[in-house]
């Protein structure tokens, strides 16, 4: 399996999806090695068990030399991927697991290089957060995308809605696409310690009396945190009460700014990343947890709100429409209309019995079908049905997946981008 992050060094959601993927599937007998990035402090290779099978994580080394840019910072990873794994000795492999561009170039050269089946997971495009292609390096990022879906033998998508793009975007044959939503361990983000400990932890955010208002995700355009902020002056007008606390990072300043200009900047905290073990008690003491994005592939933030038990307003947009069901286990507003987040979080603050109900009904909706188990058994069966087709060839002939591509002409690629 290549990924680009792994704990603890966390981007988004793709690195949680990993871990917890990577140890379902040992736990339901598989022997995995996750190839990622270095990381300052830790060791470049550690294994843990899990069950009847293992995870093993293999750790790139350092860039030797600082890229000119993130496509150049891009391109010595995969080199430092392909080099750790050479170093790591010849491996008793069935199948390739990419997931995103980012280990694109590792996972080609893995496919070809050691004639092994390649599936790729797919969890946004660069069409989807730029709404089109603009510029020179988002045409390259895409073109990046579209050869790792054509090398992969099946294409994961998290949501339908992510299934329809990929096809769309991509142009990658509706045979190859498979869904399989993401999922949560409740343990994870549910606070199980003391009442103590955690007021002491609300006081860094906000007074007794104030009520949590919850953002946690990246601080970039397609999260719209912009949105939020602007909805914040109808939510304290409404419930003066109300604070609004954004974890994560990104362009803070932008937003610092905007919020001082609606004269709300003193409603607004920002606690920067949050590490990994605080996350339980920041959701524990929210009240709502907003995600009002522009563009969301499935919408982990939401799972993780439910699993913790807050109640989740979120944009009607991609995932989330497929995550959360309105007025049962959420509520959806109108994606880009403060008006309408306001409204939704206002519907949370002032009504605690449809507080309670999502609550309750988010908890068991993330139980019920965002089970790593069933997410795992889902994955091995795609696996199976990979592994099943690469052995089908006739008696000594090479498997399809190791047959070398002809590849579009660029004048074609152009075309088809």
């Amino acid at each position: 399996m290549l990924s680009w992050e792994y704990p603890p060094r966390i981007v988004g959601g793709l690195g949680r999806h990993v871990t917890e993927l990577s140890q379902a599937l040992a736990e339901a007998g598989l022997e995995v090695d996750v190839l990622t990035a270095h990381h300052p402090g830790l060791p470049d290779e550690e294994k843990r068990e899990a069950g009847p099978g293992s995870v093993r994580a293999l750790r790139a080394a350092p860039d030797p030399i600082c890229a000119r840019d993130f496509i150049g910072e891009i391109h010595q990873l995969n080199f430092a991927l392909l080099t750790r794994l050479l170093r790591a000795g010849p491996g008793e492999w069935d199948l390739i697991h990419a997931h995103d561009w980012l280990v694109g170039f590792a996972a080609h050269t893995l496919k070809h290089g050691l004639e092994l089946p390649m599936v790729a997971t797919i969890h946004g495009t660069e069409a989807g957060r730029n709404h089109g292609i603009h510029d020179p390096t988002q045409h390259y990022i895409h073109t990046v995308e579209w050869l790792l879906t054509y090398e992969a033998w099946r294409v994961i998508c998290c949501s339908r809605y992510m299934e329809d793009e990929v096809a769309h975007v991509l142009a990658t044959p509706r045979d190859k696409l498979r869904v399989v939503p993401n999922g949560v361990d409740p343990g994870r983000v549910r606070w199980e310690g003391a009442a103590e400990q955690l007021a002491e932890f609300r006081s860094r955010w906000a007074a007794p009396w104030e009520r949590i208002v919850l953002f946690v995700g990246r601080l970039v355009r397609e999260k719209g945190l912009e949105v939020l902020v602007d909805a914040l002056p109808r939510v304290l007008a409404a419930h003066p009460e109300a604070k609004l606390v954004i974890c994560g990072g990104g362009w803070e300043a932008d937003l610092r700014g905007r919020a001082h200009a609606l004269g709300v900047g003193h409603k607004v905290v920002f606690t920067g990343f949050l590490p990994e073990e605080d996350l339980p008690r920041m959701y524990a003491v929210a009240e709502v947890a907003a995600f009002p994005s522009l563009y969301e592939p499935f919408g982990i933030v939401a799972l993780e709100a439910m699993a913790a038990g807050v109640p989740v307003v979120c944009s009607d947009i991609g995932g989330f429409r497929e995550v959360v069901e309105h007025g049962r286990t959420g509520l959806h507003t109108w994606a880009n209309n403060p008006e309408s987040l306001a409204w939704g979080i206002n519907q949370v603050l002032g009504d605690p019995g449809l507080a309670a109900r999502l609550r309750r009904e988010g908890r068991r909706e993330v139980e019920v079908r965002y089970s790593w188990p069933a997410i795992a058994r889902r994955t091995l069966e795609i696996y199976e049905e990979v592994l099943a087709g690469a052995g089908a060839g006739a008696e000594g002939a090479r498997p399809a997946w190791a047959v070398r591509p002809r590849y579009l002409a660029g004048r074609e690629m152009h075309q088809r981008s």
